[in-house]
């Protein structure tokens, strides 16, 4: 008898073949990549991370080191993005603030990043909990859960061999779409002065510490809100693109 319109193809251990696995998995990248959003969220994030993971050889400049006789310098041949209050070269403030800034999550025990980082991270615990259990609970009423549990197959098995992988994709999509808060949260803390202390660079406090001048030296706060602004731009396309490839009931 063949299959019903609409149901999961099982091979008799109840799950695809590894090689429809990575037909599926090759199909699914293309369809990502086919969505412009999520393809420009992808390249900008790219961007950002290789120029995070490269700003000590980018860096023009010490990013901590103050030199007032060159303060509120704007962008030029000296200081490509100008420089702020104490002569501190903002291009290379950027650069490293962007390795604290991307991924760098969450609210305040007391001041300081990793307290900030582990706050963030446990407020969105909850959130999480309720999709994982929700998705669980809804795949566990698939037709090839069934066939596993018919043919004999152990729970702690059929939970980490069929269910798993299918909350995998919207726990993706929430984490990704969920990124641009945190680091605007992260951003905020820093800004209130309850995330990285001076004088380590990071975008929220360089947006703080800019707050002062912003007729005389506009650069400062500009440039690390620019990087705050594509970072979460770009997680969010990401997001929808991810959300649309691997949403089975947004497919046509």
């Amino acid at each position: 008898m063949a299959p019903r319109e609409g149901t999961e193809a099982v091979t008799v251990a109840g799950a695809p073949p590894p090689s429809a696995v990575r037909v599926a998995s090759a199909i699914t990248l293309r369809r990502l990549v086919r969505q412009r959003g999520a393809a420009v969220g992808l390249a900008v994030l790219g961007l950002l991370a290789a120029m995070a993971l490269a700003a000590p050889w980018l860096s023009p400049r010490d990013p901590i080191r103050t030199a007032p006789r060159e303060a509120l310098q704007p962008p030029g041949s000296a200081f490509v993005l100008g420089s702020d209050q104490l002569g501190r070269d903002v291009a290379s403030r950027v650069l490293h603030g962007a390795r604290i800034s991307l991924l760098a999550i969450v609210t305040v025990l007391s001041p300081g990043l990793n307290n900030v980082m582990i706050a963030v991270g446990l407020s969105a615990v909850p959130s999480y909990a309720r999709l994982v259990r929700a998705s669980v609970l809804s795949a566990r009423e698939h037709l090839y859960v069934e066939a596993a549990r018919a043919i004999g197959g152990r729970d702690l098995s059929i939970l980490a061999r069929y269910i798993v992988p299918n909350v995998v994709a919207p726990l993706i999509v929430t984490a990704t779409l969920g990124l641009g808060t945190a680091i605007l949260s992260a951003a905020s803390l820093s800004f209130l002065g309850l995330g990285s202390q001076p004088p380590q660079p990071e975008w929220g406090r360089m947006l703080s510490e800019g707050r002062d001048y912003l007729r005389e030296a506009w650069w400062i706060s500009t440039c690390p809100g620019v990087g705050i602004m594509l970072t979460v731009l770009a997680m969010n396309l990401l997001g929808d693109g991810l959300r649309d490839v691997l949403d089975p009931r947004l497919k046509t």
